[in-house]
């Protein structure tokens, strides 16, 4: 189920989870609102702050060294499924292929996609928290070069927070528009190119099945889907 946490990948994730500590540690190194909670004994939040770091850490290493759907070898002999694509990354094919993420350095498939998503909404939240703390840590002074002296280290981390959450919420906002219409990054991207795709209408979406419904076979049903019957309507030819 879990792909070696050493293998291909090491260094993204190192260099992941080492930033995310760092960030964390500067914030609560300055003055800023949880170093102020955290000095008069209030460390509900803290706490909850640091929670909430890592389970975005361990949602982050989870979704990285998950299988996404791989289709074993032991099946190679049989037609590939549909909706799944072989990944030039990983040189293997995979169930409901979406991306191959450089991020969390593993594709994202059927069996991941909605942890990956899931993953997403706590970073986002994570971000937002951070960023927001971080506001709280400014603090004045007579004139800027000072106050970028005192205060440029928080500057720099604010201005990646910031940067961040907005890449977060453009993927997030994204992938939950694309999972509410059924339909994966790389058929959105590629749709001309795929063979049970490029034959239907531009509106057309065999495996649209309406947004609500959509969106609860994604995050509430678990399971393989054999999307081919769902591209064939009953009693009628191939949409």
């Amino acid at each position: 189920m879990f792909k070696n946490v050493f293998g291909s990948g090491f260094l993204v994730r190192t260099a992941h989870v080492v930033l995310t500590w760092i960030i964390t540690l500067i914030l609560f190194l300055y003055d800023t609102e949880l170093r102020k909670q955290e000095e008069t004994g209030q460390v509900l939040q803290p706490v909850l702050f640091v929670l909430l770091v890592l389970v975005s850490v361990l949602l982050y290493f989870a979704v990285s060294l998950m299988d996404p759907g791989f289709i074993l070898s032991e099946d190679s002999d049989l037609q590939q499924p549909m909706r799944s694509k072989h990944c030039q990354a990983c040189q293997r094919c995979v169930r409901r292929y979406d991306h191959h993420c450089p991020w969390i350095e593993n594709c994202v498939g059927e069996r991941n996609h909605r942890w990956f998503l899931v993953y997403l909404a706590v970073q986002l939240l994570v971000l937002l928290w951070a960023l927001h703390v971080t506001w709280t840590g400014f603090g004045p002074a007579p004139s800027w070069r000072p106050w970028l002296r005192s205060n440029g280290v928080l500057l720099a981390v604010g201005a990646l927070l910031a940067l961040l959450a907005l890449v977060v919420l453009l993927l997030l906002g994204s992938h939950l528009y694309l999972v509410s219409i059924n339909v994966t990054t790389w058929e959105f991207m590629s749709r001309p190119r795929i063979s049970y795709l490029r034959h239907c209408g531009a509106d057309d979406n065999p495996f649209d099945r309406g947004a609500a419904r959509n969106l609860w076979g994604f995050f509430c049903q678990w399971g393989g889907v054999a999307w081919e019957q769902a591209y064939f309507r009953e009693g009628s030819d191939p949409v």
